[in-house]
């Protein structure tokens, strides 16, 4: 499975991207994740899918200095394209 995922809120320079690297990587799961210019998170995200909606309730919260006021997810199937989890600039 692949979710996608936009995280909106206080989500930027707050190690945001750092932690759910952490977390996908815990997880076993592989993607990407990367800051956008109007503020929000995006996350692309593949693997099994118990493992993928444990990293969107994470999502949901972020690290502790986050606040996190909405998500937007899409559920797609897993194109296998990722070889891990990456932070993108």
């Amino acid at each position: 499975m692949r979710l996608h995922a936009y995280v909106s809120g206080v989500v930027q320079g707050v190690f945001f991207r750092k932690n759910t690297k952490e977390q996908a990587n815990r997880l076993g799961l592989k993607g990407w994740v990367k800051n956008l210019s109007d503020g929000r998170v995006e996350v692309v995200a593949e693997g099994e899918e118990s493992k993928l909606k444990e990293l969107l309730e994470w999502i949901h919260q972020g690290p502790p200095s986050a606040s996190v006021t909405g998500v937007e997810s899409e559920w797609l199937e897993s194109t296998r394209e990722f070889k891990g989890f990456r932070i993108l600039y």
